[in-house]
């Protein structure tokens, strides 16, 4: 049996392509878990690509909206409702279990074969027992209030929860539970697994990510003003603050970036540990954001391969759907001004571009979005693989980018390739040592029919890294233009020299660090080490959150291409 030795922690994006490549293209058909010597995954696993999307084959099979690999939930309420209610209570979802049991298409994708997980998350330990009497309560304090760590207390009707949840994480059921919160109750809360990598990488016992969804069943039902709840397990960041810190800064730079913080998660009495509480893209954000619930919402999910996000696809709607998820009404007349905004970026000459897209994209908003992706070397960014984005279109017509994905930002990049390597196709960079090469131009290119960046980013990460890669329509059509480029070259200055100067963040990130200290240190289900965590805003470790800030600020303001024009660039972005 092939393991990993407990030394190297690869990252979990490597350790699903592998599996996602015995899956898929295995012609004797192993098994997770078939693994031998001969087999090691980490024998040179670069050495050529798995698929070439040059030579027309694409990711695993559609690896989009859906289940994994692209396979669409299994639809499973409308078969099993027998009241008709809209919902599965305990009995309907038993036999909707026992379906899936014997179809083997319920918990087809879960965590991968023994000896592939580190080792923090080899033996998994109950946590103490608490209840609502033993914490603070804070009624009233704003949900997302970066100083306050509430107390979530989720009540099963069974003690199987987990294994529930996981038979139907692929599927259209919710598991309800009672939720209790700064001493009220909400019930009947749809409660429902999420993620890929930071789920499939996790074995069973340890923390995954869920989404509470307060209004499943109740419609006025919310949590100081919320509906649904995103809780993340800070997979891949052992500091628990990446994501937080990173949106901090898309907000304070000007864009509408979900809200997030921490709450500590209850589940059946027992403390499950710290979770990052990150804001959900839907009315409740809009309203924040833009004063309104009208307009139209889309979801442009992770791809392990570059999305053709943005690009101009023809008129035929099917095209765009398996891009793009719409999360509000699915009206023809929305998708028709998604395909014109596609149409506008992809088909208009640089010359004529900016007087095209004034009227229907927020410009200047786009902009900072790109530089601050870039600025943060966000490991699953956009500038890698076009996608992981949310997409609002306002009632006037105009589209606004909403960042989502923040968790490997501050990264240190190192993917096993090197400039020009890339990570397994399509996932995102590589973390098994830190690559102070820089990624430029001409690797992110080399890199790009494994569907992923060259070089896996880092604090040398080139800010035009993708700007010529026509695969990634956006970024490459708007660069292409000289006044774009300019200012997104002066954000880019303006995001390094103020929110990379560590006299600047650094307090705001210690003040953080010591407030879940505690929290992270009796946290029995996280998949880091506390000595991780401990380490994550020091000097010495060179994947730190100081290092890296400190290593990138450098490069990017001793960078040319950011420091040739900046002028009349900082107004009006939060200064």
């Amino acid at each position: 049996m092939f393991r990993v030795p407990t030394t190297l922690k690869p990252p979990s994006s490597i350790l699903l392509a592998c599996l996602i490549a015995l899956i898929f293209f295995n012609p004797a058909g192993a098994q997770p878990g078939d693994f031998s010597q001969q087999d090691d995954p980490f024998a040179d696993p670069f050495a050529a690509p798995m698929f070439d999307f040059d030579d027309g084959f694409g990711p695993p099979p559609g690896f989009g909206p859906g289940g994994p690999m692209g396979q669409q939930d299994t639809r499973l309420v409308g078969e099993f409702d027998a009241d008709r209610d809209g919902w599965l209570n305990a009995a309907e979802r038993k036999a909707a279990r026992a379906k899936l049991a014997k179809s083997n298409s319920g918990r087809r994708f879960q965590p991968g074969p023994p000896g592939m997980f580190n080792e923090a998350q080899a033996k998994p330990v109950a946590g103490r027992r608490l209840a609502p009497a033993d914490v603070a309560s804070y009624p009233g304090v704003p949900l997302y209030d970066t100083l306050t760590i509430r107390t979530l207390f989720l009540e099963f009707e069974s003690a199987d929860w987990e294994k529930e949840l996981a038979d139907f994480k692929y599927t259209d059921v919710e598991v309800p539970a009672r939720l209790t919160v700064d001493g009220r109750e909400y019930r009947d809360v749809g409660v429902h697994f999420h993620g890929m990598s930071s789920y499939m990488m996790v074995r069973e016992g340890q923390k995954r990510s869920m989404v509470l969804t307060l209004d499943w069943i109740h419609p006025n039902q919310q949590l100081e003003g919320y509906r649904k709840l995103n809780l993340l397990n800070s997979h891949e960041d052992a500091s628990f603050m990446r994501t937080v810190l990173a949106l901090q800064v898309a907000r304070e730079f000007g864009l509408p970036a979900p809200r997030a913080n921490w709450v500590r998660v209850v589940i059946n009495g027992e403390c499950w540990g710290l979770y990052v509480n990150q804001q959900h893209f839907n009315k409740d954000l809009v309203r924040d954001y833009f004063g309104t619930t009208k307009g139209a919402r889309w979801k442009i999910a992770g791809s392990p391969g570059v999305h053709q996000s943005f690009t101009y696809l023809g008129d035929d709607l099917a095209a765009y759907k398996n891009i793009y998820t719409i999360k509000s009404k699915d009206a023809a007349e929305s998708w028709l001004e998604l395909i014109n905004l596609c149409r506008v970026i992809d088909q208009t000459p640089p010359e004529r571009l900016e007087a095209a897209l004034a009227p229907i994209l927020d410009i200047d908003g786009t902009l900072k979005f790109l530089a601050w992706d870039i600025t943060m070397a966000n490991g699953d960014g956009f500038w890698t693989r076009s996608s992981d984005i949310d997409l609002y279109e306002d009632k006037t017509g105009r589209f606004h980018i909403v960042p989502y994905d923040a968790n490997e930002c501050f990264s240190m990049g190192g993917g096993p390739g090197g400039p020009g390597g890339g990570p397994p196709p399509g996932f995102s960079p590589g973390m098994r040592g830190v690559d102070d090469r820089p990624t430029t131009a001409t690797a992110q290119r080399r890199g790009r029919r494994m569907g992923g960046p060259g070089g896996g980013g880092g604090p040398l990460l080139d800010p035009l890294a993708s700007a010529s890669d026509s695969s990634k329509a956006l970024i490459a059509k708007l660069l292409a233009v000289p006044a774009f480029r300019e200012k997104y070259l002066g954000y880019v200055h303006d995001l390094s020299a103020r929110w990379l100067d560590w006299e600047k963040i650094g307090p705001i990130a210690r003040q953080y660090h010591d407030l879940i200290d505690a929290d992270v240190k009796a946290d029995t289900r996280k998949t880091d080490t506390y000595e991780q965590f401990a380490a994550s805003l020091t000097d010495t470790d060179q994947r730190s959150i100081k290092v890296f800030a400190q290593k990138r600020r450098q490069y990017l303001l001793a960078n040319k291409t950011t420091t040739q024009s900046i002028t009349q660039i900082t107004k009006g972005n939060g200064r």
